[in-house]
């Protein structure tokens, strides 16, 4: 049984690209609980280990940063500005509440808005004042030094369907995915050496998969990232296929989605009677995968999707079961691999 519970504190806690360090000593600590051994690499992965005297290593990598703001400057009123980290609309974030990081300190602010900024066309991230309270230039630099992280003050919240709403579901549900992966697969007595990486970087520029790829050298690795569910508002389904909420893990098909791999999970899936549902990604998948993949001298690799609506917005949703048959997909993936597992696809 995964634990829900933990799940839903790591998605009360916030990580934007490049200011990482306190989400992920909770997930190092809580790995620390059933791991062999933890890791916390110098980049800022944090790394937990099963078996890590094996010789036959799977690389499981899901990224615990998400998008957001990053304090730039103090305006001469006490106001903040700020750029973007990642893939935000910053149209989103007028009259918003939101929560800065400032490295010690949690200050809550509101975004200004004012009808000429809700008139303007196009908006950019330089458009954005962040207000405080403070009264100054001076006491905005003494609470919120730049370089502070930016994030919505949004929490989760359940739906009705087994579902789930919150901002950052990109990817901190993947994060989580990997590390109950882990705990199951050492519940299950797996012998293979797995290795369970929260990454950072990931929505600028997957530094954290490079990293981890080339650091572990793993025989093969399975990425977790959201996938856009094709079965809400503004879903297609001619851009990846049928993807839908409580359809089951979504499978990477094409040149980032390793064949056999791929039946192998399929293959695992059958045993647990879990669906799956294939998505379409002829070319790079823009994840960890693809930063993996062509890590060290190579690495066969597989992307897991988890499903979801209203991506890199503060009130994206996904299913729980859809999470909850991730984890143990995976988990069992990790049980029939081994070094004599023939990874030619023809």
């Amino acid at each position: 049984v995964m634990d829900q519970e933990f799940f839903y504190r790591l998605l009360s806690c916030q990580g934007v690209s490049g200011r990482e360090t306190n989400i992920q000593k909770t997930a190092a600590a809580y790995m620390e609980g059933f791991a062999d051994e933890v890791r916390r690499e110098v980049n800022g992965n944090v790394t937990g280990i099963l078996n890590p005297d094996s010789s036959f290593k799977i690389l499981l990598a899901g990224h615990i940063d998400e998008i957001g703001l990053m304090v730039t400057d103090h305006t001469e009123q006490g106001f903040l500005r700020a750029a973007r980290v990642g893939g935000i609309t910053p149209r989103m974030y007028l009259g918003q509440k939101v929560r800065i990081d400032t490295g010690k300190d949690l200050v809550y602010g509101a975004v200004a808005s004012s009808g000429e900024l809700q008139k303007k066309e196009e908006l950019s991230d330089t458009d954005l004042v962040i207000d405080i309270g403070a009264g100054n230039r001076e006491a905005a630099r003494r609470h919120v030094p730049v370089g502070s992280g930016v994030v919505f003050d949004t929490d989760w919240r359940p739906l009705l369907g087994e579902c789930i709403t919150s901002r950052a579901l990109d990817d901190r549900s993947g994060a989580f995915i990997v590390m109950e992966a882990l705990r199951r697969a050492k519940e299950k007595k797996c012998r293979n050496g797995v290795y369970a990486v929260t990454t950072v970087g990931e929505e600028t520029g997957f530094s954290g998969g490079a990293w981890a790829g080339a650091g572990i050298r793993p025989n093969m690795a399975i990425a977790v990232d959201v996938t856009f569910a094709s079965d809400g508002p503004g879903g297609d389904d001619g851009v990846r296929g049928r993807v839908a909420l409580g359809g089951g893990p979504g499978i990477c098909v094409g040149i980032m989605g390793h064949p056999v791999m791929n039946r192998i999970l399929e293959q695992a899936a059958g045993r647990l009677d879990i669906r799956t549902q294939p998505v379409i990604t002829p070319g790079r998948t823009f994840t960890d995968t693809d930063a993996i993949h062509i890590s060290g001298h190579g690495v066969p690799a597989a992307l897991v999707n988890l499903p979801l609506r209203y991506m890199h917005t503060p009130a994206e949703v996904c299913s729980l079961k859809d999470v909850r048959d991730c984890i143990e997909l995976i988990s069992e993936f990790v049980c029939m691999v081994d070094g004599q597992t023939d990874l030619r696809p023809c």
